[in-house]
């Protein structure tokens, strides 16, 4: 049985009188750039997370640079961000003219650690853009009482937690700015790039709406930028929008299934979820010593899997100037070679579910060399969730 990550196809099966419909309308009205599709989502997003306004722009990349530029970045402020995430939430902070100053992650969550957020904060310090990673949010309230505290705005990086909610309140509502990906293997993708801004900030949405498109159409009040969602995205989220919910719910299915069938399989952590916090699963992400070995049997038995992310932020070429060592993320540093991504859709079948856990079992059940041995030192690891580093 080969299994694949995602299965996009299947999901446009399930809806295609729906989706075709969505885009013959938008050819029959040449609604290509903007227009009533674009309308209709940017005011049924707003209404579903529960703010006010919703700026649609090209990418969930461009929404965070937009954000930023929004909140008045200047050239050497400080902006602290998680050490594990995807590239988008550290390099538009460059971009935009500041300074990245990373931050070591849970150990369980992956997300942002609130008490070394605190640590990291000087004079120089204007935000934090938390990542509600994987489908699960960070620890908002604590991430908003320092901000309150430090007199500093947050931007929430959403990209992959569309109606994951902290403590009962959707994410994207706590902070002075969210941000969203509609890139086609989230949780609610587009056929192509797009995304959006969320604020509750008239002034502010303005701002950002008018420099998503160059500064003013009529009359350009200032030099922007050109990041618009166009109209056949618009149209084709629409049509997904109100399946979200379920789609979501199948998510936590497949999810809960993984959790049983997976107890007590070899070294396998299954995901931790804390009590106050609704995980959406756009990932399901295990962790394991034997990370590499078991993705290989994996792809050997035709099931594909992904690594999010395969290094921490601090440790790529790109990030080579801030002179980081794993000791200053120990975190990060040590799950970024035991996080395993499987696959995880809405339309995944209990026996592809199944199966992917029995070809999982089976590495372990067979007596294979290539299983790490559990000594006293690995499991010292696991148990107190704190790696032994070198300064390198």
């Amino acid at each position: 049985m080969k299994i694949p990550f995602v299965d996009l196809h299947a999901q446009y099966l399930s809806i295609k009188d729906e989706i075709d419909k969505a885009i013959a309308e938008v050819i029959a009205q040449s609604a290509y750039i903007r227009g009533p599709h674009v309308n209709a989502f940017e005011e049924t997003w707003a209404k579903t997370v529960g703010v006010k306004r919703c700026i649609s722009c090209a990418n969930g990349t461009d929404a965070i640079y937009i954000a930023l530029r929004g909140l008045g970045l200047k050239r050497g402020d400080e902006v602290i961000t998680s050490a594990h995430s995807w590239i988008s939430t550290s390099e538009t902070i460059t971009q935009a003219g500041g300074r990245v100053v990373f931050c070591d992650t849970d150990e369980e969550t992956f997300t942002i650690d609130p008490i070394d957020v605190e640590k990291k904060i000087t004079p120089a310090t204007v935000g934090i853009v938390p990542v509600h990673l994987y489908g699960q949010p960070a620890d908002t309230g604590a991430i908003m009482a320092i901000a309150r505290k430090h007199n500093l705005w947050v931007i929430e990086d959403c990209a992959q937690a569309h109606l994951a909610s902290y403590k009962g309140q959707l994410v994207g509502t706590f902070g002075n700015v969210a941000t969203f990906s509609f890139y086609p293997g989230k949780n609610l993708g587009a056929y192509g790039d797009a995304g959006c801004v969320v604020t509750n900030d008239d002034r502010l949405a303005d701002w950002m709406a008018t420099f998503a498109r160059h500064g003013g159409k009529a009359d350009h009040i200032m030099e922007g930028m050109n990041s618009r969602m166009d109209g056949l995205q618009a149209a084709i989220l629409n049509a997904k929008l109100p399946h979200l919910p379920a789609w979501t719910a199948a998510r936590r299915r497949v999810a809960a299934l993984y959790n049983e069938l997976l107890e007590d399989v070899g070294d396998v952590i299954t995901p931790t979820v804390k009590s106050d916090r609704d995980h959406v699963y756009h990932l399901y992400v295990i962790r394991t010593e034997n990370r590499d070995a078991l993705r290989e049997h994996l792809s050997q038995a035709g099931i594909s899997t992904g690594l999010h992310y395969a290094k921490a932020l601090p440790f790529y070429p790109a990030y080579a100037y801030l002179g980081h060592v794993p000791k200053n993320f120990p975190a990060a540093y040590f799950n970024q070679s035991r996080i395993l991504s499987l696959p995880i859709y809405p339309e995944m079948p209990e026996e592809a579910i199944t199966h992917v856990a029995n070809v999982i079992s089976h590495f372990w059940s067979s007596e294979s060399p290539k299983v790490i041995e559990l000594t006293a030192a690995n499991l010292i690891g696991i148990e107190r969730r704190t790696p032994v580093l070198s300064d390198n």
